[in-house]
């Protein structure tokens, strides 16, 4: 009997498909989509998710799409809900929107967004982007929301009706608090890539139940998608070494101290931001201790990888492995994805 997931349905697999060249974007969607794959998430660091999406959208026909995440506070609600009915228009209702809250260095200190309660402003964009994309096409009635507030008089309704009536939204998650709101107002919640194992198994799945119960909801009413980080190397020493730039960058944002701190590192976390602050994560990376790699990524021999992250089967539905990315050469991105290739096939799982 095959494995399942926590619905008890077949698991499914998701990959990462950040920006590239066309000729490497084209080959990983359609590599993909071949080998089973369920869907592909796009990032948003710099620039908007929703271009890579598109033009795997073109090239593909049953790959699934989505933004992971589309940060909620770098554009107007509006241009969010329009670039998700575009998406979804062109690859024919693949498109699941993934919106996330980041942290306040990034919203205000790179994007420039305005002060804001991030969960109320998460909240508002949700909830702008539902009446858009429900009502664009018949016109717009004002919506007045906490942060975003639009009369839409000068909007004229000259688009297609969706080919969703619903968008599907899944909101990323970190602490208890915003996956309660996921569970509560979202279609899914992606659990943010720093869940640890046992934060995703028994600090979040309970808060996840209550939540559901507590909404009155099915467990079939969302999904939930987990991104575990794996270092799959044979050289388990290098495998760490590789990944303790990941932790470092982390470490050093002040909104993730508690977080640190609930797993037992908050010593070692205040350490990294005193460095990080004046010389940036890198310096800071030496002070990542391996016992602090190892509880948030999953290193070493291939097997001993995949038994690592197995307990998350019993919360996720999908599950979409990624490489720890931060200060990786080309060269040794390509061999872990590779190794997390031929270590989480489809068909492993």
């Amino acid at each position: 009997m095959a494995n399942l997931n926590a619905s008890g349905e077949t698991r499914r697999l998701w990959r990462l498909l950040p920006p590239l060249p066309a000729e490497i974007l084209v080959l990983l969607a359609q590599q993909a989509e071949g080998e089973g794959v369920e869907g592909v998430f796009a990032p948003q660091v710099y620039g908007p998710p929703f271009i890579p999406l598109a033009a795997a959208a073109a090239v593909t026909s049953t790959l699934k799409l989505a933004s992971g995440i589309a940060i909620a506070a770098s554009r107007s609600p509006f241009e969010t809900a329009m670039a998700a009915r575009d998406l979804d228009m062109l690859s024919n209702g693949r498109f699941t929107l993934g919106l996330g809250s980041s942290v306040t260095a990034w919203t205000q200190g790179v994007f420039g967004a305005p002060k804001m309660k991030p969960l109320t402003h998460l909240r508002d964009t949700v909830g702008a982007i539902r009446h858009i994309h429900a009502n664009a096409h018949l016109g717009l009635e004002p919506f007045e929301g906490t942060y975003y507030k639009a009369d839409f008089e000068a909007f004229q309704a000259v688009i297609p009706p969706p080919v969703k009536p619903e968008m599907p939204i899944w909101l990323a998650a970190l602490r208890e608090k915003l996956t309660r709101m996921a569970v509560e107002i979202g279609d899914g919640v992606i659990g943010h890539p720093m869940w640890s194992v046992d934060w995703t198994v028994n600090s979040m799945k309970p808060v996840i139940e209550d939540e559901l119960l507590k909404r009155g909801r099915a467990r079939s009413d969302i999904q939930v998608s987990i991104w575990p980080w794996v270092a799959p190397n044979p050289d388990e020493k290098e495998a760490l070494n590789d990944a303790r730039p990941t932790i470092a960058f982390y470490a050093a944002f002040k909104e993730y101290e508690s977080y640190f701190e609930a797993h037992g590192f908050l010593k070692e976390t205040l350490a990294i931001q005193k460095v990080a602050i004046e010389d940036g994560y890198l310096k800071a990376t030496p002070l990542v201790p391996d016992e602090m790699v190892k509880a948030f990524i999953a290193v070493g021999d291939p097997d001993k990888v995949r038994e690592q992250i197995e307990p998350v089967w019993d919360v996720a539905d999908s599950i979409c492995v990624l490489a720890p990315a931060y200060n990786q050469s080309p060269e040794k991105m390509m061999y872990y994805g590779e190794m997390i290739a031929s270590t989480f096939a489809p068909d492993s799982l």
